[in-house]
């Protein structure tokens, strides 16, 4: 039975983020500043979100920081996959984009034309969205209705929404990224999913 809903929730500022540096499946936690998102996203989604089955995380350390107070308050527990983990940027992770287009031109003015290189030489958006589309499907089919809260990245999210909507990985690069600990909902309609929001960031006011 698949859930109800499906929230998509972006980990907070981290660290790499603050300091304007790719981060891929490196980086570390989350800033101050995150830890206030966190807060207020599991606030918002204690009072909004009232019959969440299953919590779901990638196992970096900035999405496991935004995903622990909302499990609390929820009263669910985390369940973590790899398969949420942010597009693998290989070597690019930790330096900024001047860095990466002077270490690597050919592969930033191939990104930076609309192409779909791998990053770093590692992952495509292609491979993004079929592993994150994988590990969705296989938690919404074990969630057994109700809310399925994913805790990942803006890769990730978009990732879903593109497929979601049928878009192609070029016209998926139309949607804007979504912000730290923005909420995006799909419900679901004779088990197919429908983009309600995106990018929803009304909680994080006070952050």
């Amino acid at each position: 039975m698949p859930p109800e809903r499906v929230v998509l929730i972006r980990h907070g500022q981290s660290q790499w983020n603050a300091a304007g540096r790719w981060q891929g499946h490196g980086g570390p936690g989350l800033t101050a500043r995150g830890h206030r998102q966190a807060a207020l996203t599991a606030a918002f989604l204690a009072t909004h979100e009232t019959d969440v089955q299953l919590v779901a995380s990638s196992d970096l350390a900035r999405a496991t920081e935004t995903a622990a107070p909302a499990a609390e308050a929820v009263g669910v527990p985390v369940q973590t996959d790899r398969r949420l983990r942010e597009i693998d940027v290989g070597w690019w992770s930790g330096l900024t984009t001047a860095e990466i287009a002077r270490r690597d031109p050919q592969g930033h003015a191939a990104l930076r034309d609309g192409g779909d290189p791998p990053r770093g030489g590692v992952e495509t958006e292609r491979q993004l969205r079929h592993r994150v589309g994988s590990a969705l499907a296989e938690l919404a089919a074990s969630c057994g209705g109700g809310t399925l809260l994913v805790f990942s990245h803006g890769g990730p999210v978009r990732a879903v929404v593109g497929d979601t909507l049928g878009l192609s990985i070029a016209q998926q690069r139309t949607l804007a990224g979504p912000g730290n600990c923005s909420s995006t909902l799909l419900t679901f309609e004779a088990g197919r999913p429908r983009l309600r929001s995106y990018n929803e960031t009304a909680h994080l006011r006070d952050a």
